[in-house]
């Protein structure tokens, strides 16, 4: 159990190097011996790989989905109606796992009312977050969270981008007392609230981080990553397309020569496969409002992942 000393030192140093960070999107004591890295478990041909959450040995697919702009839409739009398509197709396909914010303008809604509709809410590992500064306003925030996703509980409840930890952190534990979550966790979305979420980490233990990593942005594979192996703690991947530019700069070019060794199809399957490649990930989550790129994400998750050699291949391109 961390010391109150522990505590507020590192939610000082997260207070003091987050105040003026957007909140959009998305210490030096001896570490304890390493704990196993989640790895894919065995899967026939075409069914999602699934990788363990260390803090309980649960399985999660390790493709899942985020919700920022794709489903930040009007209800009775013709989007939310492609939408249905494009989340049973998600099921179908295998993945569980939805990560979303109350920041998200009405995401929350949506995906509350998708899930709702399709009778999936059961099926679903259910992520989102606390992103607010006060202790009342955090109550308030979550009450509507639970309204919106019409769900009395969810799987995991992280402190978005570290704010207003030393408040947003004994919160979220107190609802993991109360059974009102699974698991907590903490997020971050850019390379430079690294240094913040490794302190973060080794002083509170979260079951979950997240954390931006992508071809042209591995950063995390020097920093966040070995941390969360060694300490036995599950990893999202936000941003694993670079909000998008990844696909600016590959344009029409070719895959490299080994993709198809390693089931790979496309750009957006190669560039998720990356992510999952890494052994401290757990899952990645892209979003996307298309049932058709739907699937085709879901195709990163089966086959062999990358070699060492080939992630170096694609770091070396994107730098």
């Amino acid at each position: 159990m961390p010391s109150r000393r522990r505590f507020l030192r590192v939610t000082s140093l997260a207070t003091a190097g987050f105040a003026l960070a957007p909140l959009a999107a998305c210490s030096g004591e001896t570490a304890p011996p390493a704990a196993p890295a989640p790895s894919p478990a065995p899967a026939r041909a075409g069914a999602l790989m699934t990788r363990t959450i260390p803090s309980t040995g649960d399985t999660v697919p390790a493709i899942g989905a985020g919700t920022s702009g794709s489903y930040e839409v009007a209800l009775d739009s013709p989007d939310f109606t492609r939408l249905q398509e494009t989340v049973r197709v998600f099921f179908d396909g295998g993945a569980t796992l939805f990560d979303t914010s109350p920041n998200y303008t009405n995401a929350d809604e949506v995906l509350g009312a998708l899930l709702a509709a399709g009778g999936w809410r059961d099926r679903c590992f259910l992520a989102t977050k606390i992103a607010a500064d006060d202790r009342a306003a955090m109550e308030a925030q979550w009450a509507e969270s639970r309204r919106r996703l019409q769900t009395d509980h969810v799987e995991l409840l992280q402190v978005h981008n570290l704010r207003a930890l030393d408040i947003a952190w004994p919160y979220a534990q107190q609802l993991k007392e109360a059974r009102a979550t699974k698991y907590i966790g903490l997020t971050h979305y850019l390379e430079s609230g690294h240094a913040p979420l490794v302190a973060a980490m080794r002083a509170l233990r979260p079951d979950f981080v997240q954390v931006n990593y992508s071809v042209n942005a591995p950063q995390a594979a020097r920093t966040v990553l070995p941390v969360a192996q060694e300490l036995g703690i599950a990893v999202l991947v936000n941003r694993a397309f670079d909000d998008g530019k990844l696909f600016a700069r590959v344009g029409d070019a070719a895959l490299p020569g080994w993709a198809a060794d390693v089931g790979v199809t496309s750009w957006s399957q190669l560039f998720l496969k990356f992510a999952i490649s890494h052994p401290a990930v757990t899952a990645v989550i892209p979003a996307t409002g298309r049932p058709d790129r739907q699937a085709d994400q879901l195709r990163a998750g089966t086959g062999p992942l990358l070699s060492e050699a080939q992630q170096a291949e694609l770091v070396a391109r994107f730098a």
